[in-house]
Parts: C-alpha cells; sequence; structure tokens
C-alpha cells in the first residue's frame, strides 16, 4: 500500500557513531566526549516502556556548540568535536535544601551573622572535559538534602560572669589586693586631701561640713569661732572625722582671770555651767578654752590659754596650755588700775581684760586678737597647736573600737 502511494518506506536505523576526537593541543584543555555510562546499552528509542525526558536526551545526545579555545601561543584552536556545555556559573535554585529549624543568629546575641548563609549544592562527580564551577565544588554528603556547611559558635557562658568572686583571683582579688596595697592607699589619702583642701581653700565655710561626722563627738564650752574653729580643726585633723559643735558656757570667775589656778577654774567651770543646766548629757566629751594672765618672773607678764577635755564616759581627763605670749607690765598694771578694789571676784582676777586696755592704748589692736599684731601669730593659731596635741593625746587613750 506504501509502495501503492509512492512513499518508500526505510526501516529505521542506528545513528553513526560521533566521529573520533583528536588529542587536544598542548596547554589546551580542551572538551572530550561523554562516555557511556556503565550498565547502559545502545540507545533505542523503542527499547524504553516510558518515553525519557527531553533534558537527558539533549544532554546525551546533543552536541553543544563549539568552544572557541585560545592556544599557549594566541591562536585560535578548532572545534575539536561535540563536547558538553559549561554548567551556569550562577548557583541553582532547586535541588537543594537547608535545614529550615537552625537558627542562623545563634552564638550571635541576637544579630544575624556578617556571613551570609550560603547552602551547598548537590552535583554529580566531576568529568573529564567538564569545566567545573568554584561555586559547586562543596563537599557533599548524603545525597541531595544536606546541611549548610558555614558552622557558627555554640552559646559559652561569659568567663567574667561565670569567674568565682571568692576565688583570690578575678576580678575582686584584684581589687582587693590593690585596695590593701600601701602605696595605693598612701596615693588615695593624699589625693582626697588635695581635693579637700582645694574645695576649703576655694570655700573655707564647706571644711565643717566635709570632715563633720564619725565617732568623735566634742562640744566646745563657747560659741565664738575663735575657739571652736580652732578645736575642731585640730580634731579633725587627727581623727579625720568629728563632730565638733558649740555651746556657750560661763565661766563664773573674773573676766581676766589671774594665774593658773584661776585659768584652770574658768575653764573646768564652763564646762560644769553646762552640765548643770542640761545643754549637754553627762558623758558628753567636752573641751573648755580659758586664757588668763602669769607673773612667770617677777614683773614678767604672759598671756596663757588653758584647755581641758572632760569625757566622762571614757574616764579621760585632759589638760594643756597654749603657748605663753609675753604682756606689757604697763598693760597689765593699767588692767588693775581699772578693776575696783571691792569687787567680788577679785579674788579670781580684774575686772578689765588686757585686750581691753590694748585697744585702748595702741592703735588699730583689736581686743579679740591682739595676739596678732604683737607676736604675728593669731589666737586661733595659738588655740589649734594646743587642741591638736589634746586630741592626740585623747585619741591615745580612746578605747580602739572608737578610734
Amino acid at each position: 500500500m506504501m509502495e501503492e502511494s509512492g512513499i518508500e518506506s526505510t526501516p529505521p536505523t542506528t545513528p553513526p557513531p560521533p566521529p573520533p576526537t583528536t588529542a587536544p593541543a598542548s596547554g589546551v584543555s580542551g572538551p572530550q566526549t561523554l562516555p557511556s555510562p556503565p550498565g547502559v546499552s545502545a540507545f533505542a528509542p523503542g527499547g524504553f516502556s516510558s518515553p525519557v525526558p527531553a533534558v537527558a536526551m539533549t544532554s546525551m545526545q546533543s552536541p553543544a556548540p563549539p568552544l572557541s579555545l585560545s592556544g599557549p601561543y594566541g591562536g585560535t584552536a578548532a572545534p575539536l568535536g561535540p563536547v558538553l556545555s559549561a554548567p551556569p556559573m550562577g548557583p541553582p535554585t532547586t535541588g537543594f535544601s537547608v535545614s529550615a529549624g537552625y537558627d542562623i543568629t545563634r552564638g550571635h546575641a541576637g544579630r544575624t551573622p556578617q556571613t551570609p548563609l550560603m547552602p551547598s549544592f548537590s552535583s554529580a562527580s566531576p568529568m573529564p572535559g567538564m569545566i567545573t564551577n568554584p561555586m559547586m565544588q562543596q563537599p557533599v554528603s548524603g545525597g541531595l538534602d544536606v546541611s549548610s556547611p558555614i558552622t557558627f559558635p555554640e552559646d559559652t557562658e561569659d568567663p567574667r560572669v561565670a569567674a568565682d568572686d571568692s576565688a583570690p583571683g578575678g576580678l575582686w582579688g584584684f581589687i582587693k589586693g590593690v585596695a590593701g596595697n600601701p602605696m595605693v592607699k598612701t596615693v588615695l589619702d593624699k589625693t582626697k586631701h588635695s581635693v579637700e583642701s582645694m574645695i576649703t581653700t576655694l570655700d573655707p565655710g564647706m571644711a565643717p561640713y566635709i570632715k563633720s561626722g564619725g565617732d568623735v563627738d566634742v562640744v566646745v564650752t563657747s560659741d565664738k569661732e575663735v575657739k571652736v574653729g580652732a578645736v575642731r580643726d585640730a580634731f579633725q585633723e587627727v581623727f579625720g572625722l568629728a563632730m565638733v559643735t558649740g555651746e556657750a558656757g560661763q565661766s563664773n570667775i573674773a573676766p581676766q582671770p589671774l594665774g593658773y589656778a584661776a585659768g584652770v577654774k574658768g575653764a573646768q567651770e564652763r564646762i560644769d555651767s553646762l552640765r548643770r543646766a542640761a545643754v549637754i548629757h553627762e558623758k558628753q566629751p567636752v573641751v573648755s578654752v580659758e586664757n588668763f594672765i602669769a607673773e612667770l618672773f617677777p614683773d614678767k607678764w604672759f598671756d596663757i590659754g588653758c584647755l581641758i577635755l572632760d569625757d566622762p564616759g571614757n574616764g579621760i581627763h585632759l589638760e594643756t596650755f597654749t603657748q605663753a605670749t609675753p604682756v606689757a607690765l604697763e598693760h597689765v598694771q593699767q588692767a588693775q588700775a581699772l578693776t575696783p578694789p571691792d569687787y567680788n571676784l577679785r579674788w579670781s582676777g580684774l575686772l578689765v581684760t588686757v585686750g581691753e586696755v590694748l585697744e585702748r592704748s595702741v592703735p588699730n589692736v583689736s581686743r579679740t586678737d591682739w595676739h596678732q599684731a604683737f607676736t604675728g601669730m593669731s589666737r586661733r593659731e595659738m588655740i589649734y597647736s594646743a587642741a591638736k596635741a589634746l586630741a592626740g593625746m585623747y585619741k591615745q587613750r580612746l578605747p580602739s573600737r572608737t578610734v
């Protein structure tokens, strides 16, 4: 029937084999023919029960366009025969999988890592004559389902937090060691003293507030700054911190005491007057200051200050004296002349003080601080020197828990 229609029928035949390839020139990596995979017989379309995918047919039978490769001397090599096409330069978008449950921010304090997640791709083993892509050269294990080859560090505890504070080393050990160093302590003390000195120099009124406090609480039997300030400075210098306040006490003797006995009597009477009036409690430490004049040598008179510290709570009673300041005989005689003969406190001293006489007779001299004009040293400085010695003796006799 086919013959009658004029159409010749030709039985199917096997396509001719590809022509043999020649060895590539030296230095040129040319494409080669793909050998038949083992276990696969000659191709025959009719031998399969199901059609072969077109992609497989194309990769196995259809030759790719010839590649133009340059020789080692700049020549152009002719195509050597059917070759396989090079894989795509970009990574494939299918054929790989990444573990979806893996947290890429793990070990990075909740932040996305700087290196992007690069999954691995599966590929067949490299074949001779195929130009491989570096993106494809990833270690593959277990088929197509692989995880990312990039690993991230596990979360670990901060060694600074995990350090044991009780151990001899570590941060606290270093701090304790430094704090216990005598040299460091000396430097810190000097720094603290320098800062306090700067503050008190710029604002002298800040000194009582900076150094007030501590376990030492002393009351001065006067409200005059020349006495209270001198005692405060002395005790704070010795103890570091000390609370020093002033309360006006009555001496109950003559305004200008004569002799040591009168000076000691006047200082002690100021303390007793405050206790009797319940201004201070019976065990309150008290410092009393009383100035007097005394004839240490014939017609040689001196002004001296008596300081008494009384602390009944600790059973401490101390007495000391300031330096002696010379007083002219004529000034003492004027004070005696201004005191009435029937003055009821004449047994203890004079009605008019030496300071009042000097204020009347010497220009530009104050009755409260005539020591500065005659010696170049103020009365406060004299009281401070004696009070510092008094505080030093008091500190030696105090129980250790109070110091």
